[in-house]
């Protein structure tokens, strides 16, 4: 294939992915839901942190380390109203290039109330989602590593059942010599094989919520400070949200050319829409088994902040450390004043416990 070809197959394969991607819209978005503490306190996600940590593959599958061999990542958030999330990975080396791993990712939605169009109770049913991570990764040049994920996904609301599968790439840049790397994925390309329902004797399909990321991470040379800028939902620039409270507005107005999200997009300038893709993440390094972090993400802080009250909505925090063979971490993160979220993790390579 030429280079010509090349870029322009590229190139059309960006505006399939935009048109398929408006703002909360879509199935199976419990798979951008941060995997694991630290993800959680630098603002939600990061695709260039190169730290042999495992769960990192979860964004980024090309930050999967040797370091991680024979290594096991468990996580688990207490989340909005009762919800809760989590994920498991597990990885090996192949050779000295090569590198899978297998997690999983899971939110229960919690036991819910079943009841008639009378309001009379038929007892309680329950919703689940799951997303099987299948990665590899493969060290192509001493700096440059790629790898992949097959995403199998079901989901279960109710009697409601749906089956999918999804495709993550990732590529990463690791320079060690200047403490810098950068990393670029797209995640979530895929199709639902089963609808929750069907329509016209036909399956009703939804889009999944595909995502491309960048990032670059730093550590300072003379201070134990590193920094990263990621980029998120970069395959569409307006962000704004269908809504159903605008004023003289019915619902075909709303369901016609997206024009609810229009009007919506209209009040918030082009710096601010653009400010809310980044993320800009900081971590303190006092020593190899310890750090502190810390992030604002805008988009969260634009979106979750109410007028009259404040709060620290956007910002997250978190801290690790090293306990005898597990390295142990915590993430705080405020969505509104009151309501909170709180992330455990923790990481042990199984090597430790050979006798």
């Amino acid at each position: 294939m030429t280079s010509n070809k090349l870029i322009l197959l590229i190139c059309l394969s960006f505006i399939s992915l935009t048109s398929f991607s408006q703002a909360g819209y879509g199935v199976y978005t419990f798979m951008d839901l941060p995997v694991s503490s630290r993800l959680a306190a630098l603002g939600g996600t990061n695709v260039s942190l190169r730290d042999n940590d495992i769960n990192f593959a979860f964004r980024n599958p090309a930050l999967l380390t040797h370091e991680s061999h024979n290594t096991v990542g468990l996580n688990y958030s207490s989340y909005l109203a009762d919800v809760k999330f989590g994920s498991a990975v597990y990885a090996r080396s192949l050779d000295s290039t090569s590198r899978i791993a297998v997690g999983i990712q899971y939110i229960d939605y919690g036991l819910f109330k079943a009841k008639d169009a009378t309001d009379m109770g038929e007892g309680t049913f329950s919703a689940k989602d799951y997303a099987l991570n299948l990665i590899y990764t493969k060290q192509l040049t001493p700096k440059i590593t790629v790898g992949g994920i097959i995403k199998p996904i079901y989901s279960a609301l109710e009697r409601y059942t749906s089956f999918g599968m999804a495709l993550d790439g990732g590529v990463s840049y690791h320079n060690p010599a200047k403490q810098f790397s950068a990393g670029l994925t797209i995640r979530n390309i895929g199709t639902q094989l089963k609808g929750y329902y069907a329509e016209f004797n036909s399956q009703h399909y939804e889009p999944l919520p595909i995502n491309v990321e960048a990032g670059l991470t730093k550590k300072f040379a003379h201070a134990p400070i590193r920094v990263s800028l990621t980029l998120h939902n970069l395959q569409r620039f307006n962000l704004s949200y269908q809504t159903n409270n605008l004023p003289n507005t019915n619902i075909t107005s709303i369901n016609n050319d997206n024009k609810s999200s229009d009007d919506e997009s209209n009040k918030v300038s082009f710096a601010d829409m653009a400010f809310r893709h980044t993320i800009l993440g900081l971590e303190l390094l006092p020593g190899k088994n310890f750090y502190l972090s810390a992030a604002y993400n805008h988009r969260r802080h634009q979106e979750m902040s109410v007028n009259g009250y404040k709060s620290l909505a956007g910002f997250s925090f978190g801290a690790g450390i090293k306990l005898y063979k597990f390295q142990v971490g915590f993430a705080w993160t405020q969505f509104q004043p009151g309501i909170n979220s709180y992330q455990f993790s923790i990481n042990t390579s199984l090597n430790e416990f050979r006798m």
